[in-house]
């Protein structure tokens, strides 16, 4: 088993190598595992979106996107490797994509959940609001970090 101090976490432009398997691990999480079809898999966000990828034993393990929005920047396409599940590996994906985000003075974040993922997310900060929807079959609610101005 890998110390959870040799998996990296690093931020990958869009079609390198690593980046790259990253798309693949999301396509056997999300197409394979999950049965999200696959041209809802990807879309024109991947062209602009910040990747993220977690590293261990010399392969893509996790991965998330961060797309910059005017109001908040949204993160998704959260996946990790079946066998690397329940080592922390997509709460360290996530503060280091929240991090990054910081560092160039974005502090509002939102995402679409899975609702049986929702305590995951409210355990980084997250809260959930709106009316429960469908995407890719499987019930979703909207998350947040911050209270919506009036």
């Amino acid at each position: 088993m890998t110390d959870p101090a040799e998996i990296l976490i690093f931020d990958v432009p869009v079609f390198s190598t690593l980046c790259n398997a990253a798309f693949g691990l999301r396509r056997n999480v999300f197409v394979l595992e999950q049965k999200v079809p696959e041209d809802e898999e990807h879309d024109a966000d991947d062209l602009t979106a910040t990747h993220f990828v977690a590293v261990a034993a010399g392969e893509v393990v996790g991965t998330l996107r961060v797309v910059f929005k005017p109001e908040h920047a949204k993160i998704g396409r959260v996946a990790v490797d079946r066998d690397w599940r329940r080592r922390g590996i997509a709460r360290r994906l996530m503060l280091a994509a929240m991090d990054h985000c910081r560092a160039r003075g974005e502090d509002r974040f939102y995402l679409t959940a899975q609702t049986d993922k929702l305590g995951f997310y409210e355990k980084l900060g997250f809260t959930a609001f709106g009316e429960q929807f469908m995407d890719a079959g499987m019930p979703h609610l909207a998350m947040r970090t911050y209270t919506q101005s009036a």
